[in-house]
């Protein structure tokens, strides 16, 4: 049942070294919009809300500024005229990587111009449509912290019937279908475990394993170009780096 996904610890070993931002305020409110504004305004009956504020506080937004944002999705917002919606774009990186995008616009002509800017100033295309989705499936996935006894959790995943979980050196990342992700959150909690994140995410059928450093380069900076962009609130991509590439300064 384990797992292990290296680009994933590069990704949380990079958002330390490069002191990577994260979620902009723009970018957390409006997932917090959008999970008001298509289920639930409360919270408690809402999970995709629920795990958006949790993220929301986690990056020291107000909570006036969590309260307006979720008053705007439920429509009781006064002088809110932007009308957000999930868009997934899809391309190509350096050496026909594949990369999926999910957005939050407003704007989808802004949206599909800025990701198109970027993808081309940095060695990729924008595709169309269905281009490299097929390469990936969405799952549930919550993020565990801390020193993780594997036995524990082996148990505790089958037990909420989890499909897999990846180790490192942080934590674990448990996967499971979408419509079980808040049954195993809750049931990884009363295990006792420190659950800091649950959310959906893309995850590649299969990976591209990249050794070249200049790819590898081109690549986090397509990536991080990509995912500072207002409108962009998650970047998956389908390329893990060598077991060379991981120890060399790339």
């Amino acid at each position: 049942m384990a797992g292990h996904s290296k680009w994933a610890n590069i990704k949380r070993q990079k958002a330390r070294v490069d002191a990577k931002k994260g979620k902009t305020f723009a970018q957390l409110s409006r997932a917090i919009i959008v999970a008001a504004r298509y289920g639930s305004s409360d919270p408690d009956g809402n999970f995709q809300l629920r795990t958006a504020i949790d993220k929301a506080k986690a990056a020291s937004i107000p909570n006036e500024n969590i309260e307006r944002a979720i008053a705007k999705g439920a429509g009781t917002y006064d002088n809110e005229d932007s009308n957000y919606e999930e868009i997934r774009y899809e391309g190509y990186g350096p050496g026909g990587v594949a990369i999926l995008i999910e957005a939050l616009t407003d704007n989808r002509n802004r949206t599909a111009a800025d990701l198109r800017a970027a993808f081309s100033k940095n060695g990729g295309n924008l595709g169309e449509t269905g281009c490299v989705s097929w390469m990936f499936q969405q799952k549930g996935v919550v993020r565990l912290d801390g020193n993780i006894e594997e036995d524990t959790l082996l148990e505790a995943s089958l037990e909420a019937q989890a499909h897999s979980y990846e180790l490192d050196q942080d934590g674990a990342d448990v996967l499971t279908d979408v419509g079980n992700l808040e049954n195993v959150s809750k049931a990884l909690t009363k295990s006792g475990f420190c659950v800091i994140e649950a959310e959906l995410r893309w995850i590649p059928d299969n990976t591209m394993e990249v050794s070249d450093p200049d790819q590898g380069r081109a690549l986090l900076k397509l990536i991080d170009t990509l995912e500072n962009l207002d409108d962009v609130q998650n970047v998956t991509a389908n390329f893990d780096f060598s077991d060379d590439l991981i120890y060399q300064e790339i």
